[in-house]
């Protein structure tokens, strides 16, 4: 059984934001970390490797740099990385982000399932792992809460996270997966895994090598969206003023709001 898991290299923004002039960030200058969802994506295929000796290759676009991740993942317990990397793919939207990827799987040849985040912290679309799925023509079951497996099947069944409730689906293989932050806690690095890491051969594919991506939608010129203006200062709301009231009824009005937003 083989695994792609998609990860990404985020922006810490514990150590603040950059942009360009053009409005897209500034990634080069900025800290960097594996995004959340797809931490808990690699945590959820990992542990299908436990299980099935499945063979796990984790897949990033990105600057150079971004390979750190890779090696991160392969510390892990993944087998392979590999890197998308280019000047020609930079400033690349959702649409030309996932026709990247999605050229750099059908590269890689044979899969059964792909696992994604749901959405990156960076851009909070939850758009890439669906449309990844789109590009191939495969099914697509998002926000993952729990995975099995029938590898004898060939079939996977998840939960499905549904407001206060969840979905069971299941759906044949080759299929994609788009995974909660909150699916599984993602295992530590062991020291063993490092040295391997560290010694790791990374894949790495330049924008010739994906022969099946069409120039008109890859980079920053094949993306549809288009940045007005971009801004690291975030305007708070002004909130709700309860004035004159005492704290038995304050705590009332509180309850009252997080029973109304089904929190409690």
């Amino acid at each position: 059984m083989k695994i792609i898991v998609c990860i990404k290299q985020v922006p810490d923004t514990a150590g603040g934001v950059k942009f360009k002039p053009d409005g897209t960030l500034d990634r080069a200058a900025m800290l960097a970390i594996m995004n959340p969802d797809d931490k808990a994506g690699l945590e959820a295929a990992l542990r299908i490797k436990d299980e099935t000796g499945a063979e796990v290759t984790v897949l990033t676009m990105g600057l150079p740099k971004a390979a750190d991740v890779l090696r991160e993942a392969i510390a892990m317990g993944a087998d392979k990385g590999v890197l998308l990397t280019d000047r020609k793919l930079g400033g690349a939207d959702t649409w030309a982000t996932s026709s990247t990827i999605a050229a750099g799987i059908r590269k890689l040849g044979d899969y059964d399932l792909i696992i994604t985040g749901r959405q990156a912290i960076d851009g909070d679309t939850a758009q890439v792992g669906p449309q990844i799925a789109e590009h191939l023509g495969i099914p697509v079951i998002s926000y993952a809460q729990a995975i099995k497996v029938n590898e004898a099947e060939k079939t996977v069944e998840v939960e499905r996270q549904f407001d206060d409730r969840y979905h069971v689906l299941k759906a044949k293989m080759p299929c994609l997966i788009t995974a909660l932050s909150e699916l599984n806690p993602p295992r530590y690095m062991t020291p063993a895994g490092i040295w391997d890491a560290v010694d790791a051969e990374i894949t790495t594919y330049n924008r010739d090598d994906l022969t099946t991506l069409k120039d008109e939608d890859c980079g920053l010129a094949g993306s549809p969206t288009k940045i007005a203006k971009a801004s690291d200062k975030v305007r708070k709301g002004a909130g709700t003023l309860f004035k004159d009231i005492d704290a038995d009824a304050g705590a009332a009005v509180i309850c009252e709001e997080l029973v109304k937003r089904h929190y409690i």
